[in-house]
């Protein structure tokens, strides 16, 4: 049987592919913050389900990670659906901080520990949710597009990393635009807002494609390939304005 493991279950995209997961027979391991949330979960589908409380930017992140690991009993596909992110337009310091906390320190420290897991395996699936939004600086988002240009980046360097040590690891990294999530605080003014359950379904799909970039949605390839072309003199000066 195999296996995955979530982190980010209890809500939004992460809480969606759990259930396509659970429904296609896989073993599923899911965590997060929300003890209640996952006991519910493990509680429904016992023989399937292992779960762990476990809040990414904490130092005992990645040892509770490994145990959740094993008592899956291996893992096939780990999928990172973990992070948080705000407009911040008025650059309040510890709002910064605490997004680059969860998604540079956070991320780094649990994506580490599956490669040093599949480093042993010799092959694995490393699959992250980043967003649209590392694709250029975001004005009234600075942190948020930043960690997640971090993270782009960061994946990139995984996968050479792995080729060199000669390691059969697929990379995953899926950029969703606005999804309607808790992250957004119920979506109101924001276009182009995807349902999670869609993206859910769109992000299953490349998985079993091992497919290597996601963008999600053709009306926003269109918007980053058009990003893409904006020099930075003329970016800088564009009207983005927070809602």
């Amino acid at each position: 049987m195999k296996k995955i493991i979530i982190m980010g279950a209890t809500s939004g995209i992460g809480h969606e592919l759990a259930k396509i997961y659970i429904q296609k027979g896989w073993r599923v391991g899911i965590a997060g913050r929300r003890q209640d949330l996952l006991s519910s979960f493990k509680k429904e589908f016992p023989e399937q389900v292992e779960f762990e409380v476990i809040d990414i930017r904490q130092e005992d992140a990645p040892q509770k990670l490994v145990s959740l690991i094993e008592r899956l009993g291996g893992l096939d596909i780990y999928m990172h659906s973990s992070g948080i992110g705000y407009q911040n337009p008025n650059l309040v310091i510890e709002t910064e901080i605490n997004t680059a906390k969860t998604n540079v320190v956070g991320f780094t420290q649990l994506i580490d520990t599956v490669f040093h897991y599949f480093e042993v395996q010799t092959k694995g699936h490393i699959a992250i949710i980043s967003s649209i939004a590392g694709t250029k600086g975001l004005g009234v988002a600075p942190a948020y597009s930043a960690t997640k240009r971090f993270q782009n980046t960061y994946i990139d360097a995984l996968e050479q990393l792995s080729r060199i040590k000669k390691i059969k690891i697929t990379f995953t990294d899926i950029k969703p635009g606005f999804v309607q999530t808790d992250l957004l605080k119920g979506g109101g003014g924001y276009p182009l807002l995807m349902q999670p359950q869609k993206v859910a379904r769109i992000i299953d799909k490349a998985l079993d494609r091992k497919k290597r970039r996601v963008i999600i949605d053709w009306r926003y390839k269109v918007i980053v390939f058009f990003w893409k072309l904006i020099p930075a003199s003329l970016w800088k000066i564009l009207p983005v304005k927070n809602r």
